[in-house]
């Protein structure tokens, strides 16, 4: 017995140096890894916290598709994710989407607020997958593992035209300029911290035999803020990738981004190493679409077909543009404070209803920036439904008198703010049916997804809409149903790129 028990604490004392060992190099691989979590019994929570810490949350294609949704992790830019005339966009954000499809889940979007940190999201589990244009570098030591390549592209230094540029002839403007890398010994260029820039710079100094005098930013501060800090003056330099030095260029056209000072470096998303599943899913998925015309035509979209990239660039719409959505920010948030409601979800409806258009009329008669039928505008005293104060004071009046209607019969207001968005676009006639008909048929008539939602649409069934519970009849449920999921859908894009307090502050 007592050799056993010395046999035991040899071998777990032996394993605790490996991992211990293992640990301090930071450099386990997924087969290593694997080989401790299936061996190592002795202490199990301290070992998987441990391969957590190396490697990430064990959450892999499998589980993604047990709950429904891949989590991606992108920055809040023009060329990876915005909102344009209310809808979201982006580069990475159309690319994101097709491959949620393919994986037939739904997409959950995570905007990097800070991408120094973006890595250890990604392994605690906030995200999936980091959708960015990473530079594939041989010394990447960050616990994670790159996709196959997606793009190519180089990084570029990122200046200010001289002043009076517009009339200088092009050999006048270039002496004024860096195109020779070396000159940039002693000068000072802000990048990211954390960032490829950073690390091409350094580089870059050995490469020249001088030290440029790199200023580190914060994570927080996205490259498309620095290009900006240059355009205005504020800063000198600073560094881009090579296609969203082209996109801003568009923008600020008193920038120059024509120096290199890198070679073409190919490009990639980043997946968990406890991902190998999932990684395996995407690089086919990469494979198989870089045959097609499709991932072409979205790349040429933000990156070479100046005329779109012109187009919602001068756009008052953009929400990166002032932190607006839509022209009526003001009212809305005006009308939506009498209401209690949150700015955006109202932004949300009006988007859903009028596309921001104030003499947007539909087939059933509805008029307005809230779609209002002339019965309810004139119930809720609006007599020009098409100037937008108006039908906003009738459009929120009318939510208003749809909550109060919900209020004691959908208590939690989480819940209650489906089915008065549901009422808002069919009644609340056909969805108090949908509720009558959800608890005769043993659903939970106070939750919407898979309970009132599904009764809604079996409304458009003869069997139900002759049920003796139902006083409306017939309703077609996958409008409205849709409708609820499109409105909420767009409100967390709206959340996640203007946030209230920082938009209000700014007023």
């Amino acid at each position: 017995m007592g050799v056993q028990k010395y046999d035991f604490w040899l071998k777990a004392g032996l394993l605790n140096s490996l991992v211990l060992f293992l640990l301090a190099s930071c450099q386990v691989k997924q087969e290593e890894a694997v080989a401790i979590k299936t061996t190592y019994k002795t202490n199990k929570a301290s070992t998987v916290k441990k391969i957590k810490e190396i490697q990430g949350v064990p959450i892999d294609l499998k589980e993604i598709k047990k709950r429904g949704k891949l989590v991606a992790l992108t920055g809040f830019s023009y060329t990876s994710y915005f909102i344009y005339k209310g809808s979201p966009l982006g580069y990475q954000y159309e690319l994101l989407k097709l491959l949620a499809k393919e994986l037939d889940v739904k997409l959950e979007i995570v905007v990097i607020k800070d991408i120094s940190t973006v890595v250890d999201a990604l392994n605690s589990g906030e995200g999936d997958i980091i959708a960015e244009s990473i530079p594939i570098t041989k010394g990447w030591d960050r616990n994670a593992d790159f996709t196959i390549p997606c793009n190519s592209t180089r990084q570029v230094l990122v200046q200010k035209l001289p002043d009076g540029w517009e009339k200088m002839t092009a050999y006048e403007r270039e002496k004024k300029l860096i195109r020779n890398p070396a000159d940039l010994i002693g000068k000072k260029v802000y990048v990211r911290k954390n960032s490829a820039f950073y690390n091409r710079l350094l580089h870059l100094s050995d490469e020249i035999g001088g030290n440029i005098d790199i200023v580190e930013v914060s994570g927080e501060t996205g490259t498309e803020e620095l290009i900006k800090k240059v355009a205005t003056g504020e800063i000198k330099y600073t560094v881009a990738d090579e296609q969203m030095a082209l996109f801003n260029k568009s923008w600020f056209p008193a920038i120059d981004v024509s120096t290199p000072i890198s070679l073409s470096q190919r490009t990639a998303w980043v997946v968990r190493e406890s991902s190998p599943q999932l990684r395996l899913a995407i690089n086919s998925w990469i494979a198989k679409m870089k045959q097609t015309p499709e991932w072409y035509a979205i790349y040429n979209k933000y990156f070479k077909d100046r005329k779109t990239v012109e187009g919602m660039v001068n756009c008052s719409r953009i929400a990166t543009c002032g932190n607006k959505i839509c022209p009526y920010d003001d009212l809305i948030i005006q009308e939506a404070k009498k209401i209690g409601w949150d700015w955006r979800l109202l932004t949300s409806i009006i988007y859903q209803e009028s596309r921001f258009n104030p003499k947007a009329r539909s087939w059933a008669g509805a008029v307005g920036l809230m779609q209002l039928m002339p019965k309810t505008a004139a119930y809720f005293g609006v007599t020009n439904p098409e100037n937008p104060l108006e039908s906003l004071k009738g459009g929120t009046s009318y939510l208003k008198w749809l909550d109060d209607y919900w209020k004691a019969k959908v208590p939690d207001k989480k819940e209650r703010i489906k089915f008065v968005l549901a009422s808002y676009n069919v009644g609340q006639g056909h969805v108090a049916d949908a509720q009558r008909l959800a608890k005769e048929y043993g659903k939970n008539p106070l939750k919407w997804e898979n309970n009132v939602a599904f009764c809604l649409l079996m409304k458009s069934k003869e069997k139900y809409a002759n049920d003796p519970v139902v006083r409306f009849g017939y309703c077609r449920g996958e409008e409205p149903v849709q409708y609820v999921e499109e409105i909420l859908n767009r409100y967390t894009h709206y959340k996640d790129l203007i946030k209230e307090d920082i938009y209000l502050a700014s007023r």
